[in-house]
């Protein structure tokens, strides 16, 4: 298995969890704990626009803190390499939680505590599902990106679309199976 350093301090990356329009997810091990290891990249995309995205993620960590969005921890940042060590959430994703038709109810009520935490923040967060995850009935989101709150993009606008089987989660499901 490859490591990957950060600050110095070695990680044994595990698995991929996930790629997405900032960076690559690994899990990772390093001093017998898992980890998440975030690895920014820089390829393009047609939908969003960037600017430093090592900035972004500190700036963006530090203001879903303030708003009281419940997230991982940041352990460790790495702005040279831009690389972020996250604390691991072990727990299903909404996604996967759809996929397989297991309810989501039971995080309904956490989702919209969410949002509306978000939105007095004048915050957007990406409700996409496998930003979530579900650990021991809380849910966590496990993304740090945030922008500036637009309605458009708010969960009941745009996030709840994908929280079930829709039309635009079957969609999504075929396209990137």
């Amino acid at each position: 298995m490859e490591s990957i350093k950060v600050n110095d301090k070695e990680y044994r990356i595990i698995k991929l969890l996930g790629h997405g329009k900032g960076g690559y997810s690994y899990l990772a091990e390093g001093d017998g704990k898992k980890v998440v290891l975030k690895q920014i990249h820089h390829e393009p995309c047609s939908y969003y626009s960037f600017g430093n995205k090592i900035e972004a993620e500190r700036n963006d960590y530090t203001r879903l803190l303030r708003a009281g969005i419940p997230i991982p921890e940041m352990i460790d940042i790495d702005v040279k390499n831009e690389r972020i060590i996250k604390e691991y959430i072990d727990g299903d994703t909404i996604y996967d939680m759809v996929r397989n038709d297991i309810s989501v109810s039971p995080y309904m009520e956490q989702i919209r505590t969410i949002a509306e935490s978000a939105k007095a923040a004048g915050l957007n967060i990406d409700y996409f599902p496998t930003n979530f995850v579900a650990r021991n009935g809380l849910l966590y989101y496990v993304d740090y990106e945030c922008n500036e709150f637009m309605q458009e993009w708010s969960f009941e606008s745009w996030g709840i679309k994908y929280w079930s089987k829709t039309e635009e989660f079957l969609e999504y499901l075929e396209n990137n199976s």
